[in-house]
């Protein structure tokens, strides 16, 4: 009987721990155990959670001067409970981009969204920021500001933006407002905010800009996106409407949903980004 309640008393400890282990705890310590530096970086109204991986950017074969940044913005998290219900926290679980940035050899930043990972006590933050205007003028310019102050205190002269889902918006939205950025990849990325909520019948995102109505990025920024066969979210139809713009290709993943199926094919993603004579190969 002793051991019994032993067992039950550890069992319950152990579930209330878990319990009280918040999505930003768990991504603090998978970030750690990676390896990756984390800052508080101010940007125009939010603050950014920043993870920072060098990756021994001093002693790479590029020059210092050379060296390409890689810089991960991830998709929109949970901004929603349910259909009508606004979290608290949209915060994701399970972040992709933190994981996928765990696999880069390169140095990478993964630039933190206004009011995620426990930055939702900003003065400025409010459920409009990560629903409806989760890609407004505010967030963008944040970010901006943000990455800008990254940029200056690493020395960064040439960075690749790489965001999924909704962070492709983000990276989209971004490359026009940044002048080291040489390459914008996506991973199902949300490149016609309208087309999307007409084809799920959400509410449209009213206080957000939408890429598909930017001007095109300049012609020396190449795109690539890549978007699962599989994916409902964004399906590949949907991603070869959106992408209108020069210099940009699309390849469609077999096996690859909206979330599940990108860790097999990024290793091999993340050999085809080396600068070649125009762009990237």
């Amino acid at each position: 009987m002793i051991i019994r309640w032993r067992i039950s008393v550890v069992l319950l400890l152990t579930l209330l721990s878990c319990a009280c282990t918040t999505p930003t705890m768990r991504n603090d310590a998978f970030a750690t155990a990676s390896g990756f530096a984390r800052q508080v970086v101010p940007g125009a109204d939010f603050s950014h959670l920043v993870y920072i991986a060098k990756n021994d950017a001093k002693n790479r074969t590029e020059t210092r001067e050379n060296t390409v940044w890689h810089i991960y913005i991830e998709g929109d998290g949970v901004p929603w409970v349910r259909r009508r219900i606004i979290a608290a926290d949209p915060t994701p679980s399970e972040p992709l981009m933190l994981q996928l940035m765990a696999q880069d050899s390169h140095p990478a930043i993964y630039l933190g969204r206004p009011c995620y990972f426990g930055m939702a006590r900003d003065s400025a933050c409010n459920p409009r920021v990560w629903t409806h205007g989760r890609y407004s003028e505010q967030v963008v310019e944040s970010m901006r500001t943000a990455l800008a102050t990254l940029i200056t205190a690493n020395a960064i002269t040439s960075l690749v933006l790489i965001g999924h889902s909704g962070g492709g918006t983000l990276a989209m939205l971004l490359a026009e407002r940044i002048p080291q950025v040489q390459l914008v990849v996506t991973l199902a990325g949300n490149l016609d905010i309208d087309a999307w909520t007409a084809r799920h019948g959400y509410t449209t995102l009213e206080h957000s800009l939408n890429p598909a109505h930017r001007p095109p990025l300049p012609r020396y920024i190449d795109q690539l996106h890549y978007v699962g066969k599989n994916d409902k979210n964004i399906p590949p139809e949907m991603l070869e409407a959106a992408i209108k713009q020069q210099n940009a290709q699309m390849f469609v993943l077999d096996g690859v949903e909206h979330q599940q199926g990108w860790d097999d094919y990024w290793t091999k993603i993340l050999q085809t980004l080396h600068f070649s004579e125009r762009g990237y190969e």
